[in-house]
C-alpha cells in the first residue's frame, strides 16, 4: 500500500518528535499527515514549541501507530522542504472544522512540507 493511501484509510494516532538547535528535545500528538502528489509529506501547526524547533533545526521524525490489536504503524524520517501560513494550501489540506472564532483564538496556521528520507515499520529495523 502506497503511503497517500495507507494515512487516507488507516485509523490511529500520529506523534512528531523534533529538536531545536541545541537539541532540546519536543514530542507531539499529531494527526495523520497528508502525502502529496510530489511524495512529500505536509503537516498542518500551530506556532507552538514544534514550529519554533523547525525553524532552527529541519530535521524530524512522525511515527504512526494503527488503532488495532498489538504493534503496527510507521516510522518515517523527516527534512523540512518549506512551510505557508495561513494559505489556500492550508485551507485545502485541513481536514478539522472549527468555527472562525475558535480557529482565530487558537493562533495562525502553518503547513510545513517535508521530504521523507526514510521509512521503517513501528517496531523492528525494516529492510
Amino acid at each position: 500500500m502506497e503511503l497517500k493511501e495507507y494515512f487516507e484509510t488507516v485509523k490511529g494516532t500520529g506523534v512528531l518528535a523534533t529538536a531545536d538547535k541545541e537539541g532540546r528535545v519536543d514530542v507531539a500528538v499529531y494527526s495523520r499527515p497528508h502525502i502529496m502528489e510530489d511524495g512529500t509529506l505536509a503537516l498542518i501547526m500551530r506556532d507552538r514549541l514544534t514550529h519554533y524547533c523547525l525553524q532552527s533545526n529541519p530535521h524530524a521524525a512522525y511515527m504512526f501507530i494503527e488503532a488495532c490489536p498489538g504493534y503496527r504503524g510507521k516510522r518515517l524520517f523527516l527534512t523540512k522542504l518549506r512551510e505557508e501560513e495561513e494559505g489556500a494550501e492550508v485551507a485545502a489540506q485541513k481536514r478539522r472544522s472549527l468555527s472562525s472564532e475558535e480557529d482565530a483564538e487558537r493562533g495562525p496556521k502553518f503547513l510545513v512540507v517535508f521530504h521523507i528520507d526514510r521509512v521503517l515499520p513501528l517496531i523492528g529495523p525494516g529492510d
